[in-house]
Parts: C-alpha cells; structure tokens; sequence
C-alpha cells in the first residue's frame, strides 16, 4: 500500500510539472503571437516576415499565396507610402500540442488599411497559425485568414 500511494503521489507531481511546463510554452506562444501582430500593425516589414518558416503555408483572400511574393508586395506598398493603420486582435486561444514544439493560435482580427494611394480599406477577419519551434524560435509553418461580414 505504500507504494501504491507513493507511485500515486510521484503521477500528481509529474503531472504537475507538466502542466507547468505547458503553460510557460503557451505564454511563450502567446507572446511571440502578440509580437508578430505588432509587427504587422507596426508595418515592420522584415520583422513581419521573419516569424514564417520559410516553407510557411498562407491562405487568405480564397487562395493560397506565395509567401516571396506577399513580402515583395509589403515591401514595395510600404516603401510606396501604403500601411496597416489597425490590426487589433481579440478572443486569442492558444493550444499547445503534445511534445511542446507545436502549437495552434487562433483569434479575431479587427484590420484597416491604407493603400498607397490613400484609399482605405478595413476588415473583420478571423486568423488560425500553426507555429513550430525551429532552432530555438517559434516560426508559422501555416496561415489563414478569412474575412467575414461585420455585423
């Protein structure tokens, strides 16, 4: 009987432990997230793009995308004068996936932006990522982003 409770005790403490450690990666996630919005609210092009893995899958707009592509259109809209003006996101859920290198964001995003030449455009959208942990570093290996109506 004893063993059984002492085998009963060390289970709640490494589980314990585990849920710690999986909280720490999900404030981890959560934080670079955060980071990578501000960067694109911020229209910091190259630290925008330096959170994709460079095999990154992005879907919005009904298709997939490029990803070279996408940076060269922000590079040249930006350099042009274009921007994000808003991209305020809400309701962010973080799962981290068993292993602890994988991890699931997703949130609502609230965007407006203005093109080079002055016209606005604004959004309601909702965004899904997949990051992984590569060398030390959590990059999005996918994307999504579908816009809905406003209500």
């Amino acid at each position: 009987m004893k063993y059984l409770l002492a085998s009963v005790a060390g289970l709640f403490l490494c589980g314990a432990v585990m849920a710690d450690h999986h909280a720490s990666i999900e404030a981890e996630v959560r934080d670079t997230v955060t980071a990578f919005n501000a960067a694109y609210a911020e229209n910091r092009v190259d630290d925008y793009f330096g959170y994709y893995a460079d095999d990154a899958s992005v879907y919005f707009y009904g298709a997939r995308q490029d990803l070279d592509a996408y940076y060269a259109e922000w590079k040249e809209m930006a350099a042009a004068g274009g921007g994000v003006e808003r991209n305020d996101m809400s309701d962010l859920r973080i799962q981290v996936m068993p292993g602890g290198d994988v991890a699931v964001a997703s949130y609502f995003v609230d965007y407006r932006y203005r093109a080079p030449d002055g016209d606005i455009s604004a959004a309601k959208a909702f965004e899904s990522e997949v990051w992984r942990k590569v060398d030390g570093a959590w990059k999005i290996v996918n994307l999504h982003y579908s816009e809905y109506a406003a209500e």
